[in-house]
């Protein structure tokens, strides 16, 4: 019989949690969205979105994936009602269509790695946009970078939670010894001229500047992405905590680690570039890749300690890159992995599967729509338009968590109200309803931390206001600033992206009717087993768990459900 998987125990579902939410971006977007906004003034809304926006909703992913104990697609299937089975599909989607190219942006960093190991970085004369613009327009390093990328993660991830738990202890660990290595070479730079400039600039707010919406627009636009909030990673992990973790401690924990790891690769690189460049704010606001390969190479080159310290700062800082990097692959993958295999697919096909998919729908970000910009530095349009489409839908993904929660209250006081236990009218609700998921799944009894009426509060009229003005002020400016933004065909528009949304999401919507007459297998530790049936998709008959036989399909081991489901129709 087929068995549970989890972690050892929470420090594995923390380090896990960690590499998911750190990526690239928290080492290369954070310093330039610091850039950009005033320094330290930036810190103050970046800081405050992580309390208000991202951690609450991973508060709901954690407690939601612990007790549907499936991926995305069971968990909306149980928390919202068979009818909206859609929105796991459409999380998953997502998170796997970014994989394509995120790939692509994963070997670029092992590249530089390379690069920075062989010294082709740090030689006199060295042209750094002509390193850049070699490589890009080389499709066949690109795509074995890319191909090394998708390998590391399928082996990471091919056992199962735990060898996931050992890599990701193992990649975190040498990513925060890395960046502290990095942050002290490049303040040893900084303080060269004894003004400490770059990490003073990190840290001085303008309180001025806080009285300009874009700022507090932008603070939440870094937490909303940095810290995977929303995105259905965390759902995917809490299927293998064990029975009594505690959601609230370690979503907290998971927020503020990766918040330091964003602090401390800040730091080290606005103290190196402040430290020898005439312009370090137009530097550091030239663009993510600019900042990253282009403008950072010669900054690295610069580093005390004649050849060591330009070797190690530029190996350092790029490996911390790749493990960053290779880290937020593992939880994507993993993602998809999960939900192959609640439908009843073995784990070593589904990886394969996932993995497969990933290379060949990758290659066109690889290779196609290699131009130069007015500068003469090549950049990969088909890949920037790719992100421009999928990278904006994962906030639906938060939403649609919101919506379930919100569902769940409301089918909960109306229960209740007809028992006769709860109320009716507005006042019952906002007593009963409102409360229900949190008293009911996250303040459980196995959690340190009480979560009290605020999270309410935040889940019911903060997320929606906040999520409203995210997506206004993106569509807004890009109407207001692009040209033929109804277009299509424009890749820069907003016709291009509600096109793609919209065919996708219809696509999901009436695949949603097949989709839930998939048996789900859920995956519950020794012990952890706990009553859905009051959810809204929890009386289900096609839901069990691993190793048990689903009704109807007794003749069926769950490995080989979904298989042989398909073989059938195809017949």
């Amino acid at each position: 019989m087929a068995q549970s998987d989890q972690f050892n125990g929470r420090l594995g579902l923390i380090f896990a949690s960690i590499g998911a939410a750190i990526g690239t971006g928290n080492i290369w977007r954070f310093p330039r969205m610091v850039g950009a906004n005033g320094g330290g003034t930036f810190l103050i809304p970046w800081l405050f979105f992580l309390f208000v926006w991202s951690i609450p909703l991973v508060i709901a992913e954690f407690a939601m994936g612990k007790r549907s104990r499936t991926g995305t697609i069971g968990t909306f299937r149980i928390f919202a009602g068979k009818k909206f089975a859609w929105m796991g599909l459409w999380t998953a989607w997502i998170s796997t269509a970014i994989g394509f190219y995120y790939a692509i942006v994963a070997g670029w960093t092992i590249k530089y790695f390379q690069l920075g190991l062989s010294g082709g970085l740090t030689e006199d004369g060295v042209d750094t946009t002509e390193v850049w613009n070699a490589f890009l327009q080389s499709p066949g390093q690109v795509i074995f970078f890319q191909f090394l990328v998708i390998a590391l993660t399928l082996a990471a991830i091919w056992k199962g939670a735990k060898a996931i738990e050992k890599v990701n202890m193992v990649l975190m660990i040498s990513l925060f010894v890395l960046l502290f290595m990095s942050l002290g070479l490049s303040l040893w730079m900084d303080f060269s001229d004894g003004t400490l400039d770059g990490a003073m600039f990190m840290f001085t707010v303008d309180p001025d500047m806080l009285w300009e919406p874009e700022i507090w627009i932008n603070g939440l636009s870094q937490s909303a992405w940095s810290c995977s909030a929303g995105m259905g990673m965390a759902i995917t992990y809490a299927v293998y905590m064990r029975k009594d973790e505690d959601t609230v401690l370690n979503a907290f924990t998971m927020g503020l680690a990766n918040n330091s790891i964003s602090v401390i690769a800040g730091l080290a690189v606005l103290s190196a570039i402040f430290a020898v460049s005439s312009d370090p704010l137009a530097t550091v606001t030239g663009g993510s890749s600019a900042i990253t390969f282009l403008a950072l190479p010669e900054v690295f080159a610069q580093a005390p300690g004649g050849t060591i310290g330009p070797f190690i700062m530029m190996t350092g800082f790029f490996l911390a890159l790749s493990f960053a990097a290779l880290t937020s692959m593992i939880s994507t993958v993993e993602l998809c992995v999960r939900n192959f295999v609640d439908h009843g697919y073995n784990r070593e096909r589904s990886v394969a599967i996932t993995g497969a998919a990933i290379f060949l729908f990758g290659l066109p970000s690889a290779f196609m729509w290699i131009k130069l910009d007015s500068a003469g530095v090549a950049f990969p349009e088909f890949l920037e338009v790719q992100d421009h489409i999928w990278g904006y839908g994962l906030m639906f993904s938060g939403l649609f968590i919101a919506f379930s929660i919100w569902k769940y209250g409301y089918v909960r006081w109306k229960s209740q109200v007809a028992a006769g236990e709860a109320p009716g009218g507005l006042k019952g609700y906002l007593g009963v309803g409102v409360s229900a998921f949190r008293d009911d799944f996250i303040n459980t009894g196995d959690n340190d931390i009480v979560v009290g009426r605020w999270w309410d509060i935040l889940l019911y009229i903060a997320f929606p206001i906040l999520f409203a003005i995210l997506m206004l002020s993106y569509f807004g400016d890009m109407i207001a600033n692009t040209e033929d933004v109804w277009n299509p065909a424009n890749p820069k528009g907003l016709g291009i992206i509600l096109m793609f949304w919209g065919v996708v999401a219809a696509l999901f919507m009436f695949l949603n009717k097949y989709l839930i007459q998939r048996p789900i297998f859920r995956n519950i530790p020794e012990g952890a087993d706990v009553d859905i049936s009051t959810l809204p998709g929890g009386s289900d008959e096609l839901i069990g768990a691993v190793g048990d036989t689903i009704a109807g399909f007794e003749h069926l081991t769950p490995e080989a459900t979904m298989e042989a489901m398909i073989e059938a129709e195809l017949a």
